[in-house]
């Protein structure tokens, strides 16, 4: 019992296996009549479902904002939590359980206040940073020509201390006490040293008398660091803390004896909560405060370790899961067998084998090196140590897998149906339910493959159609940024009925889910909102057709409706062939998507044949430009020529008009003048007469040499096999080639490496077997030399025509 406040105080660590097995043994000693836990007060209010029966840990309490920018406060559970069993505890015993910190909502207000204090602290630091860069770079350099001529060992021992000056100045005065601690107990972080003095307690007592010591020393390391430091505030929001539990205690006195409360806080809260001053009522009222909603969600041991960044858990949850049952058990040292058995568990069924020998080896190893450290039990690093040693033949990286499954684990909670939801929640579960999806909802990454088409095998239209009512359900999934499923893309050519997913539940997207409550109460109806909000938030004709093609993929034609004005208005005036060919895309994979999704797109046609009209009218006077923005132009081409393939309805006389007059006209880049020309023989539109015609004048004498081989690598994007059966197209060819002299053969053959490289070998072969019969020569020979290696000189010419001289 506490000499100042006498209430019954047990600190403990957040996720300590130890400090759960004894807070119950506390208790049973003690016999509270009220539990007070440090967590915020308003989750008290969640204590009924944490301790229900059917609530599976890890799970976590969160509160959100209402009104965006939604903040939140996570609070997470595993079974050998000490406040979760100091929960469990109070009602197997009948026993009054309360949170006692900061509200949630006051939580969630400092946090706003102190973001822009923040902000403007780092950009001091930064302006400080420049300030001394100058200095530490002379500094460094001094440091440099003086561990020039110093020993080893100094050299050593002058790194370190500078090391230590830069990292006293990157941390606050806590995080510096455990960067300390690590370094004086030689481990890498100060988990081994906690883990060997406190969760290998002996008994209850020693526990608890041990974590309120270790909590003392770090507060009063702590100030005393600060006090050097020159901070005057320190910690305001431990101190603001610590207030108000105090206060919440001594209000509980008034109805319970206080030598009947119990507490359980974090050590370094103990002394505070013993010795210090309670809010006045007061100063509780003029807490800032933001209205906040409370919910429950299922966690993961990987969320719970420090890998995902929750500062408050450890480094290896499942095996602390190991050590907490082996307390259950009455045998802590369990842990050690269990932890090396399930390494070698995980190996053999990976397909490596591990043999008993090893397993022994490594148990012994790890009990030696716990001993040469003073400790009966091994810790995790020692376990570690033995099983890379006797299970990894001294590689981490053989047994890396199996140890990120017995430290980390995959395990992840459970809630049952309809406990503490929002809205979205229970709307998203009753999806995974009626989409057969629940099995998906797994740390575990798994592949979904969806046949969109409907079933003709089945009994009931809900059966026929559950792929494409699954895939309306994930896209609507994937365009609020919830984590859970991930589109990858698949080849099908000329089919939209395939989809591929990744699906991997994680705490984040429970998280999202809360999140996306501001933007409707179902998955659809924020969906919607989001496309809402995207087709009014742009001009860019592109992005807007986005949102259309987007809203066919969720099933949603209703929400098409937000862009399709928008996107008429902008058609007008849309200048760019790319921009415009960009959304005829997205329009025209809506328009397909809508016999295959049963979905009616048909008031999408007028606004296609809108930006299809646009495009051809732009399209020939937007080829009259430099090669660089002939890239651009040449993708739009592209895709128009791709939309009038694939839709019936555009018209495609017109389409051919436009090629025939940017495959004539002299005046516009010439590789989109061959690509034109090459558009139309694609679609058997101009015959052996008018390509021979277009061939002698595009490779005529007098024609420059990039310009005639800029036509031809046009041209050569297309057709291949037609183009290699024109003979008189490689005559021509030839004959233009024998009329240039040296520099501009120089000047073309730049442009003719480039027309041939997307060319196959065998392709190539018959290129040369024409040039052949031409040359009359053995066409057989001619594809010998022409596939042979270079030789050094014919190396050396090319590696010149990088920089050769165009006069461009």
């Amino acid at each position: 019992m506490a000499e100042g406040r006498k209430a019954n105080i047990f600190g403990i660590r957040h996720l300590s296996p130890a400090g759960a097995h004894y807070v119950r043994e506390f208790f049973d000693q003690v016999q509270p009549q009220l539990i007070l836990i440090e967590g915020p007060s308003d989750f008290s209010e969640m204590l009924p479902f944490l301790t229900d029966k059917q609530v599976k840990p890890p799970v976590a309490i969160m509160a959100y904002t209402k009104e965006a920018p939604i903040r939140t406060v996570l609070y997470p559970f595993a079974e050998y939590s000490p406040e979760y069993q100091a929960a469990l505890w109070a009602k197997e015993h009948g026993c009054q359980c309360r949170f006692m910190d900061l509200p949630s909502g006051v939580v969630l207000a400092l946090e706003e206040i102190e973001e822009p204090i923040q902000k403007e602290m780092v950009a001091n630091g930064q302006k400080e940073k420049e300030t001394a860069e100058g200095a530490e770079s002379q500094t460094e350099t001094e440091y440099q020509e003086k561990t020039d001529y110093q020993n080893d060992t100094e050299c050593r021992e002058e790194t370190d201390f500078q090391a230590e000056a830069k990292y006293q100045g990157k941390m606050d005065p806590v995080s510096y006490i455990y960067h300390r601690l690590d370094q004086v107990c030689g481990e890498e972080t100060h988990e081994t040293f906690w883990e060997h003095v406190l969760e290998q307690a002996a008994d209850e007592e020693a526990y608890r008398k041990g974590v309120a010591l270790f909590g003392e020393n770090i507060r009063f390391l702590s100030m005393e660091k600060a006090k050097e430091e020159g901070l005057k505030k320190g910690s305001y929001k431990n101190r603001l803390r610590e207030a108000y539990m105090c206060y919440i205690i001594d209000q509980a006195a008034a109805e319970v004896p206080m030598e009947k409360i119990a507490v359980v806080t974090g050590a370094f809260h103990v002394i505070g909560l013993t010795e210090g001053k309670a809010m006045e009522e007061k100063e509780v009222e003029k807490l800032p405060c933001m209205e906040a909603m409370t919910t429950m969600m299922p966690y993961s041991y990987y969320r719970l370790s420090m890998r995902a960044g929750y500062g408050a858990g450890n480094c290896a949850p499942a095996y602390y899961e190991l050590l907490w049952k082996g307390f259950c058990r009455g045998k802590p040292e369990l842990a050690v067998y269990e932890y090396l058995a399930r390494i070698a568990e995980f190996l053999r069924n990976s397909g490596n084998p591990v043999s008993s020998a090893s397993v022994i080896e490594a148990v012994r190893l790890s009990a030696a090196l716990a001993q040469l450290h003073g400790y009966q039990i091994p810790a995790l690093k020692d376990l570690r140590d033995g099983a890379v040693t006797c299970i990894g033949h001294g590689r981490f990286s053989e047994i890396a897998l199996g140890v990120a499954d017995t430290e980390t684990g995959t395990k992840i909670g459970s809630l049952p149906e309809g406990m503490s939801q929002t809205s979205v929640q229970t709307d998203f579960y009753q999806k995974l339910e009626e989409l057969r999806l629940t099995k998906y909802k797994s740390v575990i990454l798994q592949d979904l493959q969806l046949d969109l088409r409907e079933k003709l095998n089945v009994k009931s239209k809900k059966a026929a159609l559950i792929d494409l009512e699954r895939s309306f359900f994930l896209h609507q999934l994937r365009i609020l940024q919830i984590r859970f499923a991930k589109q990858e893309s698949i080849s099908q050519e000329k089919a939209t009925w395939g989809e591929l997913w990744h699906l991997q539940w994680t705490p984040e997207a429970e998280i999202q889910l809360v999140e996306t409550v501001l933007k409707g109460d179902t998955i659809r109806q924020a969906a919607s909102f989001v496309l809402k909000e995207e087709a009014e938030g742009t001009e860019k004709i592109g992005q807007v057709a986005h949102v259309i093609e987007e809203a066919y993929c969720c099933g949603m034609p209703e929400a098409a409706e937000y862009g399709r004005k928008t996107l008429q208005q902008l058609a007008v005036d849309a200048a760019s062939v790319e921009e415009i060919s960009q959304a005829a895309e997205s329009l025209s994979l809506s328009v397909s998507y809508g016999d295959i999704r049963h979905l009616d797109a048909s008031f999408l046609i007028p606004v296609l044949d809108q930006l299809f009209l646009r495009a051809c009218l732009i399209l020939p006077e937007s080829c009259s430009c430099d090669d660089q923005g002939a890239k651009d132009v040449m993708s739009g081409m592209e895709r128009l020529n791709r939309l009038v393939r694939d839709q019936e309805f555009i018209d495609e006389e017109r389409w051919v008009k436009v090629l025939y007059e940017i495959a004539k006209r002299d005046d516009l880049n010439t590789k989109l003048s061959g690509l034109a020309a090459a558009m139309l023989l694609e679609r058997g539109r101009m015959d052996n007469v008018s390509l021979g015609m277009e061939v002698e004048r595009r490779l005529s004498k007098g024609m420059p040499a990039d310009l005639g081989a800029g036509w031809f690598e046009g041209l050569a994007m297309k057709n291949h096999f037609a183009l290699i059966a024109r003979m008189s197209l490689w005559e021509s060819l030839s004959g233009y080639l024998d009329s240039l002299d040296d520099q501009e053969f120089k000047r073309a053959l730049v442009f003719l490496r480039r027309a041939f490289a997307d060319f196959s070998s065998a392709e190539k072969n018959s290129i040369a077997e024409n040039f052949g019969e031409i040359w009359q020569i053995n066409p057989r020979q001619v594809s010998e030399i022409l596939n042979d290696n270079l030789s050094e000189g014919e190396l050396e010419l090319l590696a010149d025509l990088a920089d050769f001289d165009f006069d461009l």
